[in-house]
């Protein structure tokens, strides 16, 4: 079936939302990216002259294709080599989505995306559509084809999941950039006692590489610990800039929403590390080196203004 210019601009209108749903969803921003396509192909196949609520009908199309993919993922990643992260999404990306609510900001922040992935998929299809779209438990169960009943239990049992992940402390982006620029001091120094200074008991560390870019397979856990690895991660060598190409400038910076370091070597994006903050410290480090998931923050980072790096050839 042939769209009509309206057509198009009716489901280009609704593009942003359908990319940030299935951001949430996927963990995946080119997974998403892909979802949001395919939504758009059945769009174009469907009689959209009889569809009375795009948007109702774009959400429940892009839902349940999100659906499948995470049952299929999940079997992928089981083969997965390290780590799996989610892929972080830098300051301005407008695949973040909302952000008016504390709800919202918590749903896209990176330790959340991270509990999601223990959430079977249709736990993280009610949670993301309530807790960050505000979707009525009625146009939930109408999206899932489930009942209302149905909708508020598994909300009752994906929040109790989040919940028991922990709970962040929420910062601004002032915040964040003293953090970055504190623990950076702290990892460069050389020295195990200022990192311990600035994690909680039970800080952990986490790399993604994907069998592509080295990183620890297992998480590095306790202050002491993780101390100890920060410090020789940081620590400059030859090995290192050869590893990654050049020599890489750190920045401070926000990804999802809290405190993230970025690493760029000759305008690319590298690395990032998500930082999970406490009441009582640095909590996790979330870092994410798969080159394959850090193509889109390496396009959103070379069209903004980032200022000076905080180091410069730290390896």
């Amino acid at each position: 079936m042939v769209l009509t210019v309206n057509d198009v601009e009716r489901f280009e209108a609704a593009r942003p939302r359908l990319e940030a749903i299935a951001y949430r969803m996927l963990g995946s921003a080119s997974e998403a990216e892909d979802a949001v396509q395919e939504t758009f192909l059945r769009w174009q196949a469907a009689d959209v002259e009889r569809v009375e609520v795009p948007e109702a009908w774009l959400t429940k199309v892009l839902t349940n294709l999100c659906l499948n993919q995470l049952t299929s993922a999940r079997a992928r990643r089981e083969t997965y080599v390290g780590q799996w992260l989610p892929e972080p999404l830098l300051a301005g990306d407008p695949m973040l989505g909302p952000a008016d609510t504390a709800e919202q900001r918590e749903s896209v922040s990176y330790a959340v995306l991270v509990v999601l992935e223990r959430l079977s998929p249709s736990e993280r299809a009610v949670y993301v559509l309530r807790e960050a779209f505000d979707y009525t438990h009625r146009e939930i169960a109408e999206i899932l084809d489930i009942s209302e009943a149905s909708s508020q239990q598994i909300l009752h049992r994906a929040r109790k999941h989040v919940a028991q992940g922990r709970a962040r402390a929420e910062v601004d982006e002032a915040a964040a950039r003293r953090i970055i620029d504190e623990f950076l001091a702290a990892a460069t120094s050389g020295r195990t006692e200022p990192l311990v200074r600035l994690l909680t008991e039970d800080a952990v560390v986490v790399g993604d590489g994907g069998g592509k870019v080295p990183a620890r397979a297992k998480a590095v856990e306790g202050a002491l610990a993780a101390a100890k690895f920060l410090r020789g991660l940081f620590k400059p060598s030859g090995a290192k800039r050869a590893l990654v190409g050049g020599s890489p400038q750190y920045y401070a910076a926000t990804a999802n929403g809290g405190p993230a370091l970025v690493v760029v070597v000759d305008g690319r994006v590298i690395g990032v590390m998500c930082v999970e903050v406490a009441e009582d410290g640095l909590a996790a480090f979330r870092s994410q080196v798969n080159p394959d998931k850090l193509e889109r923050a390496t396009r959103v980072w070379q069209a903004a203004d980032h200022g000076e790096p905080l180091v410069r050839e730290a390896f």
